[in-house]
């Protein structure tokens, strides 16, 4: 018992270093680079990466999310092991899982789905999405459920991004402000599509629902706040990938 649970305790303590390490370089290098201090820029030694010792330049402290990551992807593969989804062997689930987390960590820091990250993503959902859909029927019709679910959610967001687009074109023209802010950016499009894939047809349907239901909500508290406080800002922009995460994490793990 002891052996099996620090398997997926020792996956998932790897899995927490990789994230941290792609959603400190890509989003500033878009390559494999050597990871920099956020505040200096200085390079770390990987000894000191790895150990999330502060940097020796400026002595500025490791942030908050590397600590945060790292137990949530050591803790949850352990969860995932004990309680499984029966349909979704442990391996897929705990790549999704780091996926799913790296995806919401560059989007809250950076506001940004990197266009590899979607093209990895769009794999990823076509083989689990396929093994997910397919449980119980036949490889055929698991892949059909996919694409349908695919394109569904990939077709949704689409529209919602063009509507978007004209309502804060419309709104900067008629109150004379620049429009360089988004309502929907296209990143949201393509991970859309692939929830759809992971969720499959009609699942999905219920994934969008909530992650509209959610930003939406989350969406009004802000306006509100901001009003209360006087301090409103037209086009004030949300991340909408967390939404999207989140109701997919439900969905598939809960």
């Amino acid at each position: 018992m002891t052996f099996t649970v620090l398997l997926p305790l020792l996956l998932g303590w790897l899995a927490g270093w990789g994230i941290n390490y792609l959603a400190d370089v890509l989003p500033v290098t878009r390559r494999f680079s050597r990871p920099q201090c956020s505040h200096c820029q200085n390079p770390y030694k990987w000894k000191e990466y790895l150990l999330f010792t502060n940097c020796t330049a400026c002595g500025k402290r490791r942030s908050l999310r590397s600590l945060f990551v790292q137990a949530v992807l050591t803790v949850s593969p352990v969860l995932i092991w004990l309680f499984p989804n029966p349909h979704l062997p442990f391996v897929l689930a705990l790549i999704l899982l780091a996926f799913l987390t790296l995806v919401l960590v560059i989007d809250i820091e950076h506001r940004l789905i990197l266009h590899p990250v979607s093209w990895v993503g769009a794999g990823l959902g076509l083989v689990i999405g396929t093994t997910l859909n397919g449980y119980g029927t036949t490889l055929k019709t698991g892949l059909l459920n996919t694409l349908l679910g695919g394109a569904f959610g990939f077709g949704v967001m689409l529209i919602f991004y063009f509507i978007g687009e004209a309502y804060v074109r419309y709104m900067a023209k008629k109150r004379g402000l620049p429009s360089d802010e988004v309502a929907l950016g296209f990143g949201d499009v393509n991970l859309s599509g692939i929830l759809g894939m992971l969720l499959g047809w009609p699942v999905i349907v219920a994934g969008l629902f909530f992650a509209i239901l959610a930003g939406g909500l989350v969406s009004l508290a802000i306006v509100v706040k901001m009003l209360v406080s006087k301090n409103y800002k037209a086009f004030t922009a949300i991340p909408y990938a967390p939404f999207l995460i989140l109701a997919a994490i439900f969905l598939i793990y809960l």
